[in-house]
């Protein structure tokens, strides 16, 4: 499940998207459950994808720049990796590497949209690698810690 938080003409909005089966999507916004029909989305010449319409899913709010692009660290071999659910900021990283965690120990704080969001172990493990420092932006999908 993927939450976001976006306003529209000064409206806020907080949506959760969870995929129930191809074409299918169940969105929740602000609470109240929808089920949503999805088409595939059509092929367009690179030109035309500036100007499509957007895609029926809610998106997320565009992230703050960032400072400057820093090089990824190559994950540790055979782990499980911990990715940002969103778009944000580090604030605080609260293991070590070599710590042992059990699935659901808060691992860090990501900053987005001025809310905080608790990350946490996906399964118990111990931490190979740190990816991240506090105050690195991220965006989603990238490499926060990977557990062994």
């Amino acid at each position: 499940m993927k939450e976001f938080a976006f306003k529209i003409n000064g409206a806020s909005y907080q949506c959760a998207v969870e995929e129930i089966e191809a074409g299918k999507t169940k969105v929740t916004v602000n609470g109240k459950v929808y089920e949503v029909e999805t088409e595939a989305p059509k092929a367009a010449p690179v030109a035309a994808k500036t100007a499509a319409a957007p895609a029926p899913k809610p998106a997320a709010a565009p992230a703050a720049p960032k400072e400057e692009a820093k090089p990824a660290a190559a994950p540790a071999a055979g782990g499980v990796q911990v990715k940002s659910p969103l778009p944000g900021s580090v604030i605080k990283v609260l293991v070590a590497e070599g710590q042992a965690v059990k699935k659901g120990d808060t691992l860090l704080t990501l900053e987005s949209m001025k809310m905080e969001n608790a990350i946490m172990a996906e399964a118990d493990g111990t931490v190979k690698q740190i990816a991240v420092t506090p105050g690195q932006n991220v965006m989603q999908d990238d490499l926060l810690i990977v557990l062994g």
